[in-house]
């Protein structure tokens, strides 16, 4: 399967830097390696945009530019080379079949390998969210057992969790991400905050089944510019109806997961955010934390 690539545009809106910069760092610093197209259009790949957000790291921690880049270009060249012949796909296979097996040691190593080799956000969209999707289908059908589904989801729950470490320390706007009241389901709501604070976002996070009130608590602590609550059925939030439209008179509200409709965020005056959660991600920065309509988040 060929690697997916963008174009500049849809890289500047990934990363959060401009295309004239992304452009200026690319010719003095050599930092991007794009191909081209028969047309001409440059087209940038996973590993690119691993060096600009690298970059921005360093860079926002107040490293000068070239030495900034000579970092970026070292670590995503280090972390290249650990496993030059990284497949996303067959690595999927393999944590798949580890997973299946309540194998914990080769769950690890394998997510070991897709950590070193690829981004984040292509470790999240084309790994673990595709292998949560499929263990809940698998689930339903009664081919993949309760065992296997608790096993699966509380490995994969602590290794995001781990990669979450320091993700409140960000400078960017702080965004509280909670389970509605009920809801125990957290592995999505966990994968947006970790490509939110890919980004430079600031995430606090309160985690399942939080009271309404527990928000309220929190963002007399924390200056947090969006709340995203999610549930994965609708009664979690029909339940704490009054209690949500109340916090979203208080601070922007979005409704996120497969409980949430347009309808009820509405009527709360909330947003919904649907869609995949590192595109949700893109989505928040891009149209900024207190915009009316954003349309993607987890589900």
């Amino acid at each position: 399967m060929a690697e997916p690539r963008l174009r500049i545009g849809a890289l500047s809106k990934r990363v959060g830097v401009s295309p004239e910069l992304l452009r200026a760092w690319e010719s003095r610093y050599g930092l991007l390696k794009p191909v081209r197209t028969d047309g001409g259009f440059r087209l940038y790949s996973a590993a690119d945009e691993e060096r600009v957000r690298s970059m921005r790291r360093h860079v926002e921690a107040g490293v000068p530019a070239a030495e900034a880049a000579r970092l970026a270009l070292g670590e995503t060249s280090s972390a290249e080379s650990l496993d030059v012949g990284a497949n996303p796909t067959r690595l999927a296979a393999e944590l798949r079949d580890a997973l299946d097996r309540l194998d914990e040691a080769k769950a690890h190593a394998v997510l070991d390998r897709l950590l070193a080799a690829f981004t984040i956000e292509t470790v999240l969209q084309d790994v673990v969210l595709v292998y949560l999707r499929e263990l809940g289908e698998r689930w339903e059908r009664g081919e993949a057992s309760v065992a296997q589904e608790h096993f699966a989801s509380n490995l994969l729950r602590g290794r995001l969790l781990g990669l979450a470490r320091g993700w409140g320390r960000r400078s960017g706007p702080t965004t509280l991400l909670a389970c509605a009241p009920g809801e125990l389901h957290d592995l999505p709501l966990i994968a947006f905050g970790l490509a939110l604070a890919n980004r430079g976002r600031a995430v606090t996070y309160l985690g399942p089944d939080t009271p309404v009130a527990s928000i309220h608590d929190a963002l007399r602590d924390v200056h947090g510019e969006l709340v995203v609550v999610s549930a994965t059925s609708s009664e979690w939030l029909t339940a704490s109806r009054r209690e949500l439209a109340e916090l979203a008179r208080a601070v922007p509200v979005a409704l996120a997961g497969a409980g949430a409709s347009e309808a009820f965020a509405r009527k709360v005056g909330a947003t919904l955010l649907d869609g995949d959660p590192v595109t949700a991600a893109d989505s928040v920065v891009m149209a900024g934390t207190s915009a009316t309509t954003p349309r993607s988040s987890p589900t």
